[in-house]
């Protein structure tokens, strides 16, 4: 008991010498600048430098994967943090835009093998956006940033264990 029968791995918290990209939406600006603030602060508090953090607006939550997917196709960007937020309403707009920005998202990941982070919002009110983009319930950015840095350090080191 209490022995480790298995090996496990995750990424650490540690970005140094990591270039990341951040894709944000306009729309919503009120929400996504939150979300960037959460974002670079969590990147600069875990040693990645200023001068390695790009940002890319987009007008939209639905242009991210598009662009999304141009600058993992760069190749300069150990990963790329989207950020956005869809706030229900009155149509079926609010369905086909998360859907369609969350499969977007989840194909340019496995396509480029990069982490693209989702820090999309899809919530049904704006206090629900407002409290996770800064409020209560956290701040989503800083925890898509978080889980870049550990989703490329694990790779990396998953890369080297299978490697070698």
């Amino acid at each position: 008991m209490g022995v480790n029968l298995f090996n496990e791995y995750e990424g650490d918290l540690n970005g140094t010498g990591l270039k990341i990209a951040l894709v944000v939406a306009r729309f919503n600006e009120i929400i996504t600048s939150r979300l960037l603030k959460g974002a670079e602060h969590a990147l600069l508090k875990h040693h990645v430098e200023q001068t390695d953090i790009d940002v890319v607006w987009v007008p939209g939550a639905f242009e991210i994967p598009l662009v999304a997917q141009q600058v993992a196709l760069v190749g300069q960007f150990d990963a790329i943090i989207c950020l956005g937020a869809v706030i229900k309403g009155q149509t079926p707009h609010f369905e086909y835009v998360s859907a369609q920005v969350s499969d977007g998202i989840s194909t340019i990941s496995l396509e480029t093998r990069k982490p693209i982070m989702f820090g999309i919002l899809t919530t049904n009110n704006m206090d629900q956006a407002l409290e996770r983009s800064g409020g209560i319930s956290g701040n989503k950015g800083y925890e898509s940033a978080t889980g870049a840095i550990q989703m490329v350090n694990l790779l990396k080191k998953l890369n080297k264990t299978f490697k070698d």
